[in-house]
């Protein structure tokens, strides 16, 4: 007899993992002979913790790859992390500040990098550590890193490839600032959030001395790097003032009113200031003026000395300097409380300025254009179809990308500066001197996005740019899973990427799942005090409950709410699942033949046509992404038609002292367990493999077994019609018990009126053992039984129980008239209160309805009670 521990403990978790590794079983290799099928990971940053959305990402690839194994694909999911360069930057500033109490510019350049490369060495793993727990069966011998030898060799491949074709320039151009990280941003990477402030309102007087014109802005201060005001020329308000000048106030210089189609006719009042060096409209409108652009902002959100008196101050202290100076100099008209949405930096929350820097960028709208091109053709698809709006939206008004970063860590951009000459080179490979005048040259001191790297991830983590088996079989992957939040970021990039130097795009799906919520449908966050750490979750609950828990319920796209309840609910699941098993498994005698049986009973009938029916939609389910739909399929037939049905059918073969029936139950016990299990294990790895090495033939592992496949040879109709009618004879009979307050323990006589008398005959003694009945008597038609009967009709027969053998009729009768007593008493108060028309009128609506549906009760009540009595006759 085989054994399985008594109570269900995930603690074999980490035991079957380092069995899943040491078999290498995850590993995928170039297979001519086999399909391949590639998913990427999306690289987690090298600083990050596990968690929920980690969680559901990963489980949702897994249960994915885990699929197509089983089905027979060579399955390579390849893991990786990413070297986030601003959260990077930001820890190892932090570190060495309170380690160390030095700066980057104490340490150098140099001395950084060697700090944030032994700072990766030390944290960059823990994350993947963290991915296994949850029991993810990634490609770990080819694990990869955004700054490891290959990746950084494609990055300065595609960078230099992208400059020869004119795709990448430098120049000056206005760009998102974090004054904080000290570092451009790209338009992605800006989160706007809604501030309340204000709109102040002041006037621009004419350098003549005659008139002035009214301008409103949130941002009084950069009022000092202003150098025109703007109107539209169709405005015939303003016809007058187009060409004339304007005193700049709180300064000494004057401007411009110019005309430009950019201002909107009836808003605010019809002019506008025009600041270059501090908004991008306000730069592309300079440009189109020849206007002069004053930067009065520095790189860490200071005044400079072009804001005159008001250098030093903060953006903040300036504009309340600059109000208060406008006041007091009778230039504000008015003050008028505005929301509107500020740009944030995404990572560290500062707002971002505006400014004009010299950068590098890429030029969008050549690779834009494919790539849109290969959405609307379907060479790649977005589920659910919904988000490619989101990606239409983003890629049809997409700017230039800007791509430097004023950072230490991360890919160095690839270019030299010769001071002799002026000239610049790109190059793949370091230089020292210069190609034209042989003069030393300089290394570009910023280094790239880095989504830069992530946008190359599908393929140079395959070992492009070197041409290899690897990246010819596995590129193009077969679908990419992420979150909807990072579409602009992360799937637009890697489209155009893949198409630009690949030649095609790098997946044909892109699954799209929401993000984890709590239960109030908040997002989680650690500043927001609800966050769930996954691996607290883990020891408490194990990782297969916290896996189905996450996979229950969802749908492509949409977002998901996580409670304690829904985990706990998934661990009672697991339980089952254990119990039933260990039930199976304790059974299995060593001269048991478990192959399956050649002669079928009618319940053997009804599983299999039940198990082939559940194999074809989960199937159906997962090759749709549908996993919350497989997830709920499996959890229905797993706890109600195999645990609380199939085994409790199987009990009278098995303990009926009949050797052949005992092997007969045990073998198909074990066959359709051993068909649950593979169903589940994309869900639920762990406890399905340690279920299967309890009884699987030695040498056989679960992980890498044959996915089911539908057999029609084994679909029974007839028989799976007549179960569920015994079925539903078996509730109704239990329901009768319920209400008529029968213990189960009580067994009875049934008389039976069959719709198919051979059937019930056949299934009898499963009917009395399921339904807790003593002796099932057939019968033509009532009048064969004498007295008070309670009946329930389903498909299958009219069941008809003696009272007398469910209860004392003369206690009920008397309980029942009790009953009708009260109740009747309770509806005539009710319907003189709600008579009263003193109390319909003054009583609150809430409560006068609150008593006409306890009236409604009570008249429910009365009406069932005395039927029941009549049924029992005098």
């Amino acid at each position: 007899m085989n054994t399985m521990d008594k109570t269900y403990d995930p603690k074999f978790e980490k035991r079957i993992y380092d069995f899943w590794m040491k078999g290498r079983y995850f590993e995928a290799h170039v297979n001519p002979d086999k399909e391949p099928f590639t998913v990427m990971m999306p690289p987690p940053n090298i600083t990050g913790q596990l968690h929920m959305g980690h969680a559901l990402n990963q489980t949702v690839q897994d249960i994915i790859v885990r699929f197509k194994r089983m089905s027979g694909f060579e399955t390579l999911w390849l893991p990786g992390t990413d070297h986030a360069s601003i959260a990077t930057e930001v820890k190892i500033v932090e570190q060495m500040k309170k380690e160390e109490g030095l700066t980057k510019a104490d340490v150098g350049r140099e001395g950084f990098l060697e700090r944030a490369w032994a700072w990766k060495e030390k944290y960059g793993g823990r994350i993947a550590e963290q991915l296994k727990r949850l029991g993810t069966s990634c490609d770990w011998s080819k694990e990869a890193f955004t700054m490891d030898k290959n990746c950084s060799a494609a990055v300065l491949d595609a960078f230099v490839r992208y400059y020869k074709k004119g795709l990448i320039y430098r120049g000056d151009r206005i760009i998102n600032w974090c004054p904080h990280c000290r570092t451009a941003l790209s338009d992605a990477e800006v989160e706007y959030r809604e501030q309340q402030s204000n709109l102040w309102y002041y006037r621009y007087p004419f350098a003549d001395g005659e008139g002035s014109i009214t301008i409103a802005t949130t941002r009084p201060e950069t009022m000092l790097g202003d150098t025109a005001v703007a109107v539209n020329p169709k405005d015939e308000r303003m016809a007058g003032y187009v060409g004339r000048m304007l005193r700049l106030p709180l300064t000494d210089r004057v401007i411009p009113v110019v005309a430009d189609d950019y201002v909107e006719i009836g808003f605010g009042t019809g002019a506008v200031k025009i600041t270059p060096a501090h908004d991008p409209n306000d730069f592309e409108l300079g440009l189109r003026h020849g206007l002069e652009v004053i930067r009065v902002i520095d790189d860490g959100g200071i005044m400079n000395e072009n804001a005159g008196k008001y250098a030093g101050m903060t953006r903040l202290e300036c504009r309340a300097a600059v109000v208060r100076d406008l006041e007091e100099q009778g230039y504000l008209e008015k003050i008028e409380p505005y929301a509107h949405n500020v740009g944030e930096c995404y990572r560290c929350g500062e707002t971002v300025e505006a400014i004009v820097s010299k950068q590098w960028f890429v030029k969008m709208k050549p690779l834009a254009e494919p790539a849109i091109k290969a959405v609307r053709s379907k060479k790649v698809e977005f589920i659910p179809k919904r988000f490619e709006k989101t990606y239409f939206n983003w890629m049809e008004n997409i700017k230039d990308w800007c791509i430097s970063r004023q950072l230490w860590w991360g890919h160095r951009i690839p270019a030299y500066y010769c001071d002799e000459c002026g000239e610049m080179t790109v190059s793949k490979t370091e230089i020292d001197r210069c190609p034209k005048c042989g003069a030393p040259v300089r290394r570009d001191e910023d280094v790239l996005d880095t989504w830069f790297s992530s946008a190359l991830w599908p393929f140079s983590t395959l070992g492009y740019p070197r041409k290899n088996k690897n990246l010819s079989y596995f590129y193009p992957t077969g679908v990419l899973v992420t979150a909807y939040d990072i579409i602009f970021f992360w799937v637009a990039r890697m489209i155009f990427s893949g198409i630009e130097i690949m030649g095609e795009p790098p997946f044909p799906e892109v699954l799209i799942h929401g993000i984890v919520r709590d239960p109030y449908g908040k997002k989680m966050s650690k500043s927001a005090g609800n966050g769930v750490d996954p691996l607290e979750l883990i020891d408490r609950y194990g990782a297969d409950a916290l896996r189905f828990s996450l996979a229950s319920g969802i749908a492509p796209g949409s977002d998901t709410r996580f409670t304690e309840g829904k985990i706990e609910s998934c661990r009672n699941f697991v339980n089952k699942l254990w119990n039933a098993s260990r039930f199976v498994v304790m059974n299995i005698e060593k001269d048991d033949d478990l192959s399956f049986p050649r002669k079928l009973n009618g319940a053997d009938k009804w599983i299999l046509t039940r198990l082939n029916d559940v194999i074809k939609d989960v199937t159906i389910n997962l090759n749709k992404y549908e996993i919350g739909l497989a997830a709920a399929r499996l959890y229905d037939f797993t706890w109600s038609e195999f645990c609380d049905w199939y085994i409790e059918m199987s009990k009278p073969l098995l303990y009926g002292g009949n050797k052949k029936d005992h092997s007969h139950a045990v073998a198909m016990l074990t066959h359709v367990l051993t068909v649950l299990l593979k169903l589940l294990h994309p869900f639920i790895p762990f406890v399905t493999e340690e279920i299967y090495s309890k009884y699987a033939p030695k040498g056989s592992v679960l992980m890498v077994s044959d996915w089911p496949s539908y057999n029609k040879k084994t679909v029974f109709r007839k028989e799976e019609r007549n179960f569920e009618a015994l079925r539903a004879t078996v509730v109704a009979i239990r329901n009768m018990r319920a209400e008529m307050n029968v213990p189960p323990s009580k067994k009875f006589e049934a008389f039976v009126i069959a719709r198919d008398p051979a059937f019930v005959t056949a299934v009898s003694g499963l009917l009395e053992r399921l339904a807790g009945i003593s002796a099932v008597h057939l019968i033509e038609q009532k009048s064969e039984v004498t007295g008070a009967v309670a009946s329930v009709v389903t498909d299958m027969a009219e069941i008809l129980v003696p009272m007398g053998e469910l209860i004392d009729i003369d206690k009920e009768r008397e309980r029942l008239g009790r009953e009708l007593e009260q109740a009747r008493a309770d509806a005539d108060r009710l319907g003189k209160l709600l008579a009263n028309a003193a109390f319909v009128a003054k009583a609150p609506q809430k409560l006068v309805e609150g008593e006409r549906e306890k009236l409604a009760r009570a008249d429910e009540k009365v009406k069932i009670l005395t039927e029941k009595l009549a049924a029992l006759g005098e």
